[in-house]
């Protein structure tokens, strides 16, 4: 897969044709894309793909076998990693420790002062409600509470570069809901957001664009919306009050109670299904629009496929 040229200024991350191996096992195989600032980029793949190792060679923790990284505009250095925000999959918290504590020396280790850290410690500790667990030993919170904490240390700092792995791990849907906004926050504060995830429906809420990476290559890679549309047959789903009418020409049609699935030939114009079930004196129309497949859907497909 080939990556567009762009000027270095517009591209916070840039991997191309980037391959890993460990002995005889290809963990990544050719592996291109771009993460611009001011964007939420989905890193996604199933079990197995090389999403962890790729992270690791954006990182520096990894060499690259072949290919190219571009981190902030070069190759990584020291000052360049106080500009990353790191949320791992596996959490990464000293346990025998108060959460304020953890929080205030791993800001510190990114180059904020302690005054600086602890008064924006404050601000989010009060908005994802952990206040009143700042003096708790780490090991004493719930997984969701240790997870709000680790959001915490992945943003202190404000960093340029966010990569996070399955961020919303363990939190049930209204602190899902804080973090999103955070990411979003994130977002419109110009940060570049690389997020790895399983949970799709997350990613099409929040993502701007994506790479799929199966078995090692990218097999998948550009803006969500373009990519449901790719995918998308010439289907449409209507939710009517009524008995549905017989539709002449329509290849395959799947019901659930009042919502109909209509598969139509691929020189049906999805117009006239509406126009046939609005002349129909008997229903009323709720809903009609195309069936545009879910990234979940998508997921299921280009990976069996491969």
């Amino acid at each position: 897969m080939t990556i567009a040229s762009q000027d270095n200024t517009q591209v916070r991350v840039s991997v191309d044709h980037v391959a890993k191996s460990f002995g005889k096992t290809m963990a990544v195989d050719d592996v291109s894309f771009e993460v611009k600032p001011g964007e939420i980029f989905g890193l996604l793949g199933p079990n197995g793909a090389g999403k962890t190792t790729t992270i690791r060679m954006i990182l520096d923790i990894f060499k690259p076998d072949h290919g190219t990284i571009s981190v902030l505009g070069g190759k990584m250095t020291d000052a360049k990693k106080e500009q990353i925000g790191y949320l791992p999959e596996e959490r990464g918290l000293y346990k025998d420790v108060k959460v304020e504590d953890v929080v205030l020396y791993l800001a510190e280790l990114k180059g904020m002062s302690r005054k600086t850290a602890r008064a924006r410690a404050a601000q989010y500790f009060e908005q994802l409600d952990l206040g009143a667990h700042k003096s708790k030993k780490v090991a004493d919170l719930s997984k969701g509470l240790q997870q709000k904490v680790q959001v915490i240390t992945t943003l202190i700092h404000q960093p340029d570069l966010i990569i996070i792995d399955e961020p919303f791990s363990g939190l049930d849907p209204v602190n899902t809901r804080l973090i999103q906004d955070m990411l979003t926050s994130e977002r419109e504060r110009g940060a570049a957001i690389i997020m790895s995830t399983h949970q799709m429906n997350l990613v099409e809420e929040l993502c701007d664009r994506i790479v799929l990476i199966n078995k090692g290559d990218s097999v998948l890679y550009g803006r969500i919306h373009d990519i449901r549309r790719r995918y998308a047959d010439n289907t449409v789903r209507v939710t009517i009050r009524g008995e549905l009418p017989i539709m002449p020409g329509v290849e395959e049609i799947s019901s659930k109670g009042h919502c109909h699935t209509l598969r139509l030939p691929v020189d049906m114009a999805p117009q006239s299904v509406l126009r046939l079930l609005s002349d129909s004196p008997d229903i009323v129309i709720e809903s009609f629009e195309l069936a545009i497949p879910t990234m979940d859907e998508i997921f299921v497909k280009v990976v069996s496929a491969v």
